[in-house]
């Protein structure tokens, strides 16, 4: 039994897509897992459009989610965590971050995600992390950016 107030957890996936949320879901993940001596897997899904094949060759090849994935692990080892990482291709990747966590008996799937306002103010949360809380076979933590400051 863990000696802090947060749940432990053994292997957790942390998706990332490539926003301004990412780092921030890195470290707590990271640091958590520290603590724990828990594994880490950081997942990257590229969305691939109905009108390509599913087998094209997109993900492998795009420097961005490359970036995104190094990013991540530069930033786990700042932590002092070693992290898997990998680069995923799919048509939902909400779809794809339920399956992934439940291929590999995830005990945790945390997502970040950026404060956002649609066209109106109300906030936006999307269509990725409705599907995960509803799907994922394991723990689920959002992990919000703050509210950006008035004028800023």
């Amino acid at each position: 039994m863990s000696d802090h107030l947060v749940p432990a957890f053994q292997r957790a996936v942390v998706a990332l897509s490539g926003g301004p949320s990412d780092r921030r879901t890195v470290r707590l993940a990271a640091g958590l897992a520290r603590h724990d001596k828990a594994e880490i897997v950081i997942v990257h899904v590229v969305e691939i459009d109905w009108t390509l094949p599913i087998d094209a060759d997109v993900a492998s090849g795009s420097e961005e989610a490359q970036r995104v994935l190094d990013d991540a692990e530069v930033t786990a080892e700042e932590v002092g965590v070693k992290v898997e990482t990998v680069l995923l291709q799919a048509r939902d990747v909400g779809a794809a971050l339920v399956d992934e966590a439940a291929e590999r008996d995830a005990d945790l799937l945390v997502l970040g995600i950026a404060y956002r306002r649609r066209f109106g103010g109300d906030f936006a949360i999307g269509r990725t992390i409705p599907y995960v809380l509803k799907n994922a076979p394991c723990a689920v933590w959002v992990v919000r950016d703050p509210m950006p400051e008035e004028g800023a």
